[in-house]
């Protein structure tokens, strides 16, 4: 069997697996993602649907796969699709919201241990610009040795 639709939810030797994206996870993620749209009056090539692309994107994320190799056999549409799906979402600030929405539930419900975070405020800004230190002097470009060979 190819090894990567040995990832496949179900390809285990006859033992089920769960599945990528379970309908308890599509419930929470799919009122953040825009609607899907339905072909235009003029036709043209059907939309993948959002949970199909999220989908592969969980199936790259998961195997390591590049875009471009996901199998066609998933029936989830193309990895390049998805890759521009993913980029659209992640303009959009999709991520962020999904990451909150996600940190939240599992704080509500306890599945966060605190006594291991971590809190880094290296990337915080200071309120009100914090203390000033005085002025900085500037760096004076001297000759050296090597500037001189």
């Amino acid at each position: 069997m190819d090894d990567t639709l040995a990832l496949l939810p179900g390809n285990h030797g006859g033992d089920m697996a769960k599945p990528l994206l379970d309908d308890e996870l599509w419930k929470v993620v799919e009122p953040l993602l825009p609607a899907d749209r339905p072909v235009g009056r003029k036709g043209g090539r059907p939309r993948v649907p959002n949970r199909s692309c999220l989908n592969v994107i969980l199936f790259v994320l998961k195997s390591g796969i590049a875009w471009e190799d996901v199998p066609v056999q998933l029936g989830w549409g193309s990895g390049v699709t998805a890759w521009r799906r993913l980029r659209g979402w992640r303009r959009r600030g999709l991520w962020a919201k999904l990451h909150r929405e996600l940190l939240n539930r599992l704080g509500v419900n306890g599945h966060i241990d605190w006594s291991r975070a971590v809190i880094d405020g290296s990337s915080i800004p200071a309120p009100k610009g914090g203390p000033r230190r005085g002025r900085t002097r500037r760096i004076v470009r001297r000759l050296g040795l090597s500037d001189i060979w």
